[in-house]
């Protein structure tokens, strides 16, 4: 059997599509540039701030997708340690993040000295920022140091449920059919029809868990040789739940879940579309997603600073922020993400220890 591709063009195309949603969300958003330029184009920048914002939706059920395909393949749980496997998450998610704030304090900084703004967020008390390293700063309800960092805390939320979850169900059904599918399918329904209509849920992972399971859900359902009774079950839930109660959130989550079944079951997951532009994109996308605040801040102040009010000049402000969030991306995603220095570190630091004890036993043998 070859072994899985490292990546998954589809989702990479929806990843690199959602990440430069969201960039242009927050510019047309926060302002001020946005602002000068509304008059140019308001129909463009009030969709922009209203509703690409929901791309977000996208990375969820990626998230839950490709959590079920290293987790439990085939429905069952194959990791050994559910503790060391949350862990494993935390550290991957949390090296860039703690990276990226900095980064976020320092472009925050910067833009203060040249302009005053809401969206600026206020320099960092010390409990401020070991929250957004725990990632508890959604639970302990502390300001955010840069937009969207709510989404960094969830994902390790819903990555510890769906662990949990199917540990759970390895746990009590040991030698019969598997448990985990119906559980994280339950769960799913909970957030479907209950929890995530009630705004009061949304920092916990079992609001958004809907569009996570419906992900985990997809990509059992698309397993080779299944029947297509699944996916339609799947289907029918979701239209269900719109049908309960309409929204567009869950009607994007639907629709990527569908297309990422589909997809695998036609067998074209791995190479369409086959752009290297989409591949790439979707590659930094993390990094973009975490560092593209602080760059937007910093033009904004600038261009702000220097041309108030000139429509023509903020629009181009804002295609230069958007160029230079992704160029941002690009290094951030070269010089942190991929090449994780913490680690790094820690294999530099340990990389003679083998060595060392080899000789501690040698003086001991020669003693």
């Amino acid at each position: 059997m070859s072994p899985r591709p490292s990546r998954l063009a589809c989702v990479d195309a929806l990843k690199a599509v959602s990440s430069q949603l969201i960039v242009l969300h927050h510019l047309a958003f926060y302002g001020p540039m946005s602002d000068a330029a509304q008059s140019l184009a308001p129909g463009l920048i009030g969709w922009l701030a209203d509703y690409a914002r929901i791309a977000v939706q996208v990375f969820l059920v990626i998230s839950g997708f490709l959590a079920a395909r290293s987790l439990a393949p085939g429905g069952r749980l194959t990791v050994a340690s559910p503790v060391l496997t949350i862990w494993r998450r935390y550290q991957k998610l949390v090296v860039p993040f703690a990276a990226a704030i900095v980064v976020a304090i320092a472009g925050a900084a910067i833009a203060r000295t040249w302009m005053q703004h809401d969206s600026i967020p206020a320099a960092p008390h010390l409990v401020q920022f070991v929250a957004h390293i725990l990632l508890l700063h959604n639970v302990l309800d502390v300001d955010a140091l840069s937009a969207g960092v709510w989404y960094i805390a969830i994902d390790l939320q819903l990555f510890a449920l769906m662990v949990l979850a199917l540990w759970f169900a390895r746990a009590v059904v040991r030698d019969a059919l598997p448990l985990g599918v119906p559980l994280v399918g339950a769960l799913a329904m909970a957030s479907l029809f209950w929890f995530n209509r009630d705004a009061s849920w949304d920092i916990w992972a079992i609001y958004f868990f809907g569009a996570y399971g419906m992900g985990s859900l997809a990509y059992w359902a698309s397993n080779p040789g299944r029947s297509v009774m699944p996916l339609m079950a799947l289907a029918a839930v979701g239209l269900a739940a719109l049908a309960v109660d309409f929204r567009l959130r869950i009607a994007v989550a639907l629709a990527t879940a569908l297309l990422l079944a589909v997809s695998r079951r036609g067998g074209w997951l791995e190479s369409w579309p086959a752009g290297r532009l989409t591949a790439y994109l979707g590659r930094i996308s993390y990094s973009v997603f975490l560092v593209h605040f602080p760059v937007c801040l910093v033009v904004n102040a600038v261009v702000t600073h220097f041309v108030p009010g000139q429509p023509v000049l903020n629009a181009l402000g804002m295609g230069l922020a958007w160029v230079a969030s992704n160029v941002a991306g690009a290094l951030f995603h070269r010089y942190v993400e991929a090449a994780n220095p913490v680690r790094a570190m820690v294999a530099w630091l340990t990389a003679d220890l083998p060595q060392r004890g080899r000789e501690r036993l040698g003086h001991r043998a020669e003693g």
